[in-house]
């Protein structure tokens, strides 16, 4: 038995809680299979693929923002409003005040920043409980959506829809295939290799354990031969089709706010906040510009996801936005954030996200009505999270519990206390900045 556990911690990555992580990742996998049977090969097919991602992309760029703010321990319920409010300004903008569209979505932005500061101020200077201030934020810039598009659509200029619609252009020789997605697969797959050889030189330095050497070329062709294959996929859709630019757009964020909430100060106060915020505001963390930078962050992102839903709709509508926030906590809960914050990854809320997709997806692919499909996705999201839960509570293998659980020894070899460690490790003097 104790082989068995050894084969899987080396497998995944050395410890405990990286080998535990994958199960998300599994499930999904899982999900996949099953409806690429069940579709008779449709789910995985090259136009599928696409057009799943692209109707997702401003979903999971949601998730980003509140995994950051569920992390902090807070909730965001307007991020929908939001994000349905700059959209329809931004249309307006290029519709009626002939703004170019690449200001555009500068103004866009700067929008989202004001409705963040304005929620943020009241949040973290006031203390006023963010349910409520998003509450209110929801109702007001839904209102003001319907106001200022007086429930009429407003079309986009063909330049602003490449955000939303657009691909990667076809460049170099003739192949069958997108030259430019085949090239990203390939920086892909070069940055799986870097990265493993990499975490290989650093615990070797650090004289930890070391995973045999096969185990790592496994686990890189296993990896690799997953963005191979999705790459092949994305590059022979019909021509004109390829990878999408609101995928380039969320990749870019991924890597980016993994980055941060992982390598920096600003990262690791968030999750100090959320784990702790009496603790981190003692340790130095500045509580209320962490508070204050989420839920601007959170708006944001959530004025950048309206405008790539209106690029590809092509049209702003009275209708945009609504329900996202629900899809947006759904994908951080089933990546395996914690309701009490201080836990939660980046590419959990991504997996979250994209087991929902798919799900959504292949549900429609088999003809399942819209009200059956929202009822369906309920159901596998508390039965899912139930089951989980009840696995952790009786020392099974639990998925959300794995996530959510990390451990570190001190020099006696205790491990820390699951209930106050999370993947992403947080000191006990947090640095101030």
């Amino acid at each position: 038995m104790s082989r068995i556990k050894d084969l899987r911690k080396n497998l995944f990555g050395g410890t405990t809680s990286n080998a535990r992580q994958f199960g998300m990742v599994f499930t999904l996998v899982a999900i996949v299979v099953l409806f690429q049977i069940l579709t008779d090969g449709l789910t995985l097919r090259s136009d599928n693929l696409i057009a799943l991602f692209q109707q997702n992309s401003y979903i999971l760029i949601l998730a980003i923002g509140m995994l950051m703010v569920i992390v902090a321990g807070h909730i965001d319920l307007s991020v929908g409003s939001i994000a349905a409010f700059a959209g329809i300004l931004v249309a307006k903008s290029m519709f009626e005040w002939s703004l170019p569209w690449p200001v555009a979505i500068l103004f866009g932005l700067a929008i989202g920043a004001l409705i963040g500061a304005w929620q943020g101020f009241w949040v973290a200077y006031m203390g006023v409980p963010a349910f409520i201030v998003t509450l209110a934020g929801m109702l007001l810039f839904r209102g003001g959506n319907q106001f200022i598009g007086n429930a009429n659509t407003i079309p986009v200029p063909e330049g602003f829809r490449v955000i939303g619609s657009g691909f990667l252009p076809e460049i170099g020789p003739n192949t069958g295939y997108n030259n430019l997605t085949l090239l990203l697969g390939l920086a892909g797959c070069a940055a799986v290799v870097w990265r493993e050889l990499r975490s290989r030189r650093t615990r070797r330095e650090m004289a930890a354990d070391v995973a045999p050497m096969w185990i790592a070329i496994l686990r890189m062709a296993v990896m690799v031969g997953v963005i191979v294959f999705v790459s092949l996929r994305f590059a022979s859709g019909r021509v004109g089709t390829s990878f999408p630019v609101s995928g380039i757009i969320l990749v870019a964020l991924v890597l980016a706010y993994s980055f941060y909430t992982r390598n920096t100060a600003g990262g690791r106060h968030i999750y100090a906040v959320g784990g702790n915020s009496r603790a981190a505001e003692l340790s130095g963390v500045k509580l209320r510009r962490v508070n204050f930078l989420v839920m601007m962050n959170m708006s944001v992102l959530a004025a950048l996801a309206g405008m790539i839903f209106v690029a590809r709709s092509a049209a702003s509508g009275p209708q945009d936005g609504n329900g996202w926030e629900l899809d947006a906590i759904a994908a951080v809960f089933i990546g395996g954030a914690a309701v009490s914050g201080g836990i939660g990854t980046i590419s959990g809320s991504i997996v979250g996200g994209l087991v929902m997709a798919v799900l959504n997806n292949g549900l429609q692919l088999l003809g399942v009505g819209t009200d059956r499909v929202q009822i369906i996705k309920g159901l596998v999201l508390l039965l899912a999270v139930a089951l989980d839960v009840y696995n952790k509570r009786q020392g099974r293998f639990s998925v959300i519990g794995s996530i959510t659980r990390s451990f570190r020894r001190d020099g006696s070899g205790t491990p820390t206390s699951p209930a106050t460690a999370g993947e992403e490790h947080v000191p006990t003097k947090v640095p101030a900045r």
